[in-house]
């Protein structure tokens, strides 16, 4: 595994749009283990692999809480929003500033799974925040976008 540089604003590669992942083989499964290696290095709890300079809708997160397994997203796609929630965010993207954001208390999602699996979640709080903002990143949009 290797840890991966992170993109830094104002790089306009940050503002790019990721292309989907065409199938889940070897090599996706290297770039999700040494975008996992860069997160946990960084101390961060999310990442999208266009922060790492790769056009392709791959997402990370692990919350670090016992409940929560690490979860690895591919080509995800928000089926259903419910409520809204504010809370305040910050990005490995852009060290040193957060910002309140409000976005979707609850989500429900698809995508594929770390072996090509489709899974569905619903995610609730933070786990569905996090979602949301690493989904920003497969579009470009970033954290400042808010401010």
């Amino acid at each position: 595994m290797a840890i991966l540089k992170i993109l830094k604003y104002p790089d306009k590669k940050l503002r790019l749009i990721a292309n989907p992942v065409r199938s889940v083989n070897k090599k996706i499964q290297n770039i999700i283990n040494d975008m996992f290696e860069t997160m946990y290095n960084k101390q961060g709890i999310g990442l999208a692999a266009t922060q790492v300079d790769i056009k392709l809708n791959i997402i990370v997160i692990d919350l670090m809480i016992k409940k929560y397994q690490p979860i690895v997203l591919i080509n995800p796609k928000i089926i259903k929003k419910i409520g809204i929630i504010q809370t305040k965010e910050s990005c490995l993207s852009i060290p040193g500033i957060s910002k309140k954001i409000t976005r979707a208390k609850e989500i429900k999602i698809s995508a594929l799974n770390y072996y090509g699996k489709k899974i569905y979640i619903s995610a609730h709080e933070l786990l569905a925040i996090c979602i949301q903002h690493e989904m920003d990143h497969l579009i470009g949009k970033l954290l400042i976008d808010y401010l």
